[in-house]
């Protein structure tokens, strides 16, 4: 299962997900507000927080009666999938973080991003002003080159302004590192060497607080290595679905 991150669509997996279709299963979707979703089924109540996400995750496990299941969460994603695993942990049988980060705010002296809380205001309120602006600045932060970061900037503009409000302040504004320690499942987080919006030292923070992390870094600039280095994300996952279950949780 591929979820996606914020402001994009199951579409930014097409460079990964179709490389898995002759081994596994191969599931994608859309969270509600975004792509092809139902877009009625959208409420703000309930996705004021990422718990509405990860009942999204767990709602379509349930309709597909998936057991056992492999899934990718990038950025936010991850968190969400770590949510979702931390309810149903017979659900998944292993979880692929893709640069992901439970909280963004720094809360010194041991947990650093490089955004204080007026960072992240002053970003929700270029949003509202300018979202154009906003959106270039945004992926031109997340991804290169600029075909890329263009590919991701008109993804942002497809989506309900609305919902990309709502979901962003539910991104940018929570902290769910307390679940870390709830995620039972053996854990790949794969870490981009230069990423603007998570640093290396998140990506490590959250492999010391799952009970079974594999931290990875990728000598890769920018937040999206599923756009800009499809291969390197597919043969890391590749040979982590690959190795035996105990050496995964093993001390």
């Amino acid at each position: 299962v591929f979820a996606h991150g914020f402001g994009c669509d199951q579409l930014v997996w097409h460079r990964v997900a179709p490389q898995f279709e002759d081994s596994h299963t191969v599931v994608l979707f859309d969270y509600v507000g975004a792509g092809g979703s139902e877009r009625e089924a959208y409420s703000s109540e309930r996705y004021a927080t990422l718990d509405g996400y990860a009942d999204d995750v767990l709602e379509v496990c349930d309709a597909l009666g998936l057991e056992r299941t492999a899934i990718v969460g990038h950025s936010v994603s991850g968190t969400i999938c770590g949510i979702a695993a931390a309810r149903r942990p017979s659900r998944f049988d292993r979880i692929v973080m893709v640069a992901p980060s439970p909280r963004f705010e720094d809360d010194p002296p041991d947990y650093r991003t490089g955004f204080s809380r007026d960072d992240l205001e002053g970003l929700l309120r270029l949003m509202d002003a300018n979202f154009m602006g906003w959106a270039t600045a945004l992926a031109q932060m997340a991804v290169a080159p600029e075909v890329l970061s263009r590919e991701l900037r008109e993804s942002f503009c497809s989506a309900d302004p609305l919902f990309l409000r709502e979901f962003a302040r539910a991104t940018f504004l929570s902290d769910h590192r307390e679940v870390l320690a709830r995620i039972d499942p053996p854990t790949l987080v794969l870490q981009c060497a230069m990423d603007d919006l998570v640093p290396v030292s998140v990506g490590r923070y959250i492999v010391e607080e799952l009970p079974a992390g594999i931290f990875q870094l990728l000598d890769i600039p920018g937040h999206m290595p599923h756009m800009s280095h499809p291969h390197a994300v597919v043969d890391a996952i590749r040979r982590f679905l690959d190795a035996p279950h105990e050496d995964l949780v093993a001390p």
